[in-house]
C-alpha cells in the first residue's frame, strides 16, 4: 500500500509539473507575443506621405546622380573621338603627301598625251 501511495504522489507532482508547464509555456508564449506587438509598433514603417516624400529625394539624388555621369561619359566619348578624327586626318595628309607625286605625275602624262 505504501508503494501505492507513493506511486500516486509521483502521479501527481508530474501532473502538476505539466500543468506549471504549459501554464509557464503558454504565459512565455503571451509576454512574447505582447513584446513582439510592442517591437513592431516601434519599427512600423514611416506614413505614407512621409515615405513618398522620402522616394522623391531619392528619385532627385539618383536623377542627378546619372545626369552627372552621363554628361561625363558624353565628355569622355567627344574627347575620343575627337583624337579619332585627328587621327584619321593625319593618316588622310599623309596619304596625300605620299600619293601627290604620283597623281601630278598621272596629269602630266594626261596632258602631254
Amino acid at each position: 500500500m505504501m508503494n501505492n501511495k507513493k506511486h500516486e504522489n509521483k502521479q501527481d507532482v508530474n501532473q502538476i509539473s505539466g500543468f506549471l508547464a504549459g501554464f509557464l509555456f503558454l504565459g512565455g508564449l503571451l509576454l512574447g507575443s505582447v513584446a513582439g506587438a510592442g517591437v513592431m509598433l516601434l519599427m512600423a514603417p514611416q506614413s505614407g506621405k512621409k515615405t513618398r516624400k522620402q522616394l522623391q529625394r531619392k528619385g532627385q539624388k539618383v536623377r542627378k546622380q546619372t545626369a552627372k555621369t552621363v554628361k561625363h561619359k558624353v565628355d569622355q566619348v567627344n574627347v575620343k573621338a575627337n583624337q579619332v578624327t585627328a587621327s584619321i586626318q593625319d593618316v588622310v595628309d599623309d596619304q596625300k603627301e605620299r600619293w601627290e607625286p604620283v597623281i601630278e605625275a598621272g596629269k602630266t602624262a594626261v596632258q602631254g598625251a
